[in-house]
């Protein structure tokens, strides 16, 4: 492939990337002259279709420090798989520090039902339908921390498959059986 190629397609994908500012915090250092002043950003980026990072930046003005975190977020990036293209495969649930994060698969047409830095990790890697829950703390730099961790614990019935060496037929046809059973125990349990 030749370098003009390559420029090419590295501008393809640069230009698809979807940019979010999470947090910007002011923070101060107490030296012996007095305080340095300087801002650290923190980013979420993804091209939504399942690929998706964060990072943090640090500098003494606000547009060196997004730049900064756009870059670390950018080499960061991390692939997961979506089911129908529009929620995750199965319930998740992490943990980051004090961080504690749920998250739920929703039927079409549910939404994004999440707050604050989760909903714009949603929005950046492509997730329609979700439900989320933060527990814990209100720190973004922790639920970040936390949702990652839970996406990254994510596994696709494809990838259960080739772990087992079994059809991927096999294992969505065990994962409907087990549904099928939990929702008639269900109606059982309250007749009675």
């Amino acid at each position: 492939m030749s370098k003009q190629a390559k420029n090419n397609q590295k501008e393809k994908t640069q230009s698809e990337i979807i940019e979010r500012l999470v947090a910007i915090n002011r923070v101060s250092k107490t030296v012996k002259g007095g305080k340095n002043m300087s801002f650290s950003a923190l980013v979420v980026v993804g091209d939504k279709n399942g690929r998706v990072g964060f990072g943090k930046g640090n500098a003494t003005e606000v547009s060196d420090a997004k730049n900064k975190a756009f870059e670390s977020a950018k080499k960061a990036m991390m692939k997961f798989s979506l089911k129908e293209g529009r929620t995750i495969h199965h319930d998740v649930f992490a943990r980051f520090c004090s961080g504690k994060v749920y998250l739920r698969a929703a039927p079409a047409g549910t939404g994004v039902i999440a707050g604050g830095p989760m909903r714009a990790i949603f929005e950046c890697a492509g997730i329609h339908d979700i439900v989320a829950k933060s527990v814990g703390t209100s720190n973004p730099y922790n639920m970040v921390g936390a949702t990652f961790a839970a996406l990254k614990a994510l596994s696709s019935p494809k990838s259960i498959a080739e772990k087992r060496s079994k059809e991927i037929s096999e294992i969505v046809k065990r994962r409907n059986l087990a549904l099928n059973n939990t929702t008639e125990s269900k109606p059982e349990t309250k007749a009675e």
